[in-house]
């Protein structure tokens, strides 16, 4: 008793709220507006220095969505705020995106309750007062029932343990935390590891700018033309006029996309015929290709060669050098990894500027004071620049690090596997909630889309505890086994788990594999609904305690 009475005082003099959001990107912003509609009292922390999220950190060169873009990756609850933004381009840029967000946070008054450059360092659930205390990296002691995670799928950047890295004499960045000024790479020989996404992104640009540029490639990648280009006014005027029949499709769709599904086979096809259709979508660009050509691109081995091998000969007409595209050429199942989407990367390996080095074949030694050691040599370098992506899904909160009931950690807690129920809470950390957590669609599903989803489901479940004066939500023992075994057996059925990408946490050493996006799509939110419905089946609810304290 003496230490439940310690634990409820220091509750007490904490600032007392009704929930604490992590995190200011459109999970994080969109929760927060959801709760003030309750009435309830919410706050937002965030590490940036301005709203945004992914979007905040991610100011590489080159950076895009690469989803289905404008007028489609943004939120889609208003179709108000549908009609004030207009987008300038199908794929648009880092710079657009942080602005519309901004844009987001003044139209409805969100930066009240948003503190930025404010990391919190601690969460810890007090089961006497049925509440969580937060610290932070300024002083700040901050309770409330309610904890909602919308920390990011792709914010804690992986920094790679290369021998001497911290020896580098020149400049040296990481794509997930560049700074907010251009970086001139004007006379400069730069280096880059990495050829996923932000690498692929990032190279093109840095060539036209550097003196020369040494690409390390860990994996090849196919990636697709992105084919940017001016949006389209009457597609916009078309897609606004028709925005409850584009959200419908789009919550319908897979991949959270705003277009059907193709019915056909890759098989049903001739080689010529198929041949013609990919080329089609290569000129177009864009992910229909892969998502919209064929229904089993994804789900049949020898639908997916056709797809990947037709990406392979593009290499090698684009590469002018065999040997370098040869190099160039993955041989992973497309589409299995991150769907990547590019503006002139294959080209790129064309300028004389441009030295590819095969990590497969020449491996990194070290990082030198002056440039980068593989088996062959050293190349010397002014710039290095680390495109290693991130510990995807789970690294944020992993880092975030909350303690549960007893004083569990989530390390320990998902010591040997992602343990949660329904991707939205986790055994054991009760009144806890996670926007885009692992076992969700979350980055296989339109992120800003599926963010809204999650988020209203969330926020009705706040409101239906408080309506019965409940106190506690948890999953109950024993339901996160079979909610992973249902997310496994939805993989299954797909190509997905065949090959090794940070879905599964292959690109962090030690951390286990485990395919941690739930395949389901409409699916999975259909069952969030259902869920509901029944009182919120899977959980254990309990009352609201007389010690507890009031917000």
């Amino acid at each position: 008793m003496p230490e439940q009475s310690t634990q409820q005082a220091s509750a007490a003099r904490a600032q007392a709220l009704d929930a604490i959001i992590i995190g200011a990107g459109f999970g994080g912003m969109y929760a927060l507006h959801l709760l003030r509609g309750l009435g309830l009292s919410a706050r937002v922390y965030d590490d940036a220095t301005s709203v945004g999220g992914t979007w905040s950190w991610n100011r590489y060169p080159g950076a895009r969505v690469d989803f289905p873009g404008g007028p489609y990756y943004c939120y889609t609850f208003s179709e108000e705020l549908v009609r004030e933004w207009d987008w300038a381009e199908t794929q648009p840029d880092q710079p657009s995106v942080l602005a519309y967000l901004n844009f987001v946070a003044d139209k409805f008054d969100l930066r009240r309750d948003i503190e930025l450059q404010t990391r919190v360092t601690s969460a810890q659930y007090d089961e006497a007062a049925q509440r969580w205390t937060v610290e932070t990296n300024h002083g700040a002691r901050v309770s409330a029932q309610f904890l909602i995670c919308a920390v990011g799928t792709l914010s804690a950047a992986n920094r790679p343990n290369i021998p001497g890295l911290d020896s580098f004499a020149g400049a040296c960045y990481h794509t997930g935390h560049w700074p907010h000024k251009k970086v001139d790479f004007t006379g400069k020989r730069v280096g880059i590891i990495g050829t996923g996404s932000s690498g692929v992104q990032a190279i093109p640009i840095i060539a036209r700018e550097a003196a020369h540029l040494t690409v390390f490639q860990r994996t090849p990648q196919y990636t697709i033309p992105a084919g940017n280009r001016p949006l389209d006014p009457a597609v916009a005027r078309q897609t606004r006029d028709n925005w409850p029949q584009v959200r419908q499709q789009m919550i319908e769709s897979p991949f959270g996309a705003p277009f059907v599904p193709s019915t056909r086979s890759a098989l049903d096809d001739t080689p010529e015929q198929r041949k013609a259709l990919y080329e089609t979508h290569w000129q177009k660009g864009g992910l229909g290709i892969a998502f919209d050509s064929y229904h089993d691109i994804l789900f049949e081995q020898a639908a997916n060669h056709t797809l990947a091998d037709f990406v392979r000969s593009k290499i090698g007409q684009i590469v002018r050098d065999p040997t370098i595209a040869k190099k160039l050429m993955p041989d992973y199942l497309i589409g299995t990894k991150r769907q990547i989407l590019d503006s002139g990367y294959y080209e790129t390996f064309n300028r004389a500027n441009v030295t590819l080095v095969d990590l497969r074949d020449d491996p990194i030694q070290a990082i030198t004071p002056g440039g980068v050691r593989t088996r062959s040599g050293e190349h010397a370098l002014d710039m290095l620049v680390l495109a290693t992506g991130y510990d995807a899904i789970t690294g944020a909160l992993q880092n975030l690090n909350p303690r549960g009931r007893g004083g569990v950690t989530l390390k320990q807690q998902w010591a040997e596997r992602f343990n949660t129920y329904l991707g939205m809470a986790i055994p054991g950390f009760p009144n806890l909630f996670m926007i885009h957590g692992p076992e969700t669609p979350s980055v296989l599903f339109n992120m800003p889309l599926g963010a809204e989803l999650e988020g209203e489901w969330i926020r009705d479940c706040i409101r239906y505890l408080r309506e019965h004066r409940l106190g506690v939500i948890e999953p109950a023992p024993g339901v996160e086994i079979a909610w992973g075994e249902e997310v496994a057996e939805a993989a299954s059925h797909t190509l997905f788990p065949l090959t090794e990408s940070w879905y599964t946490g292959a690109n962090i050493p030690g951390k286990h594999r485990q395919f941690a996006v739930h395949m389901g799509g409409p699916r999975y939110f259909q069952q969030l609904s259902q869920v509901a419905a029944k009182g919120y089946e899977g959980f254990v609810l309990e009352p609201e305690q007389a010690a507890s304290v009031s917000a």
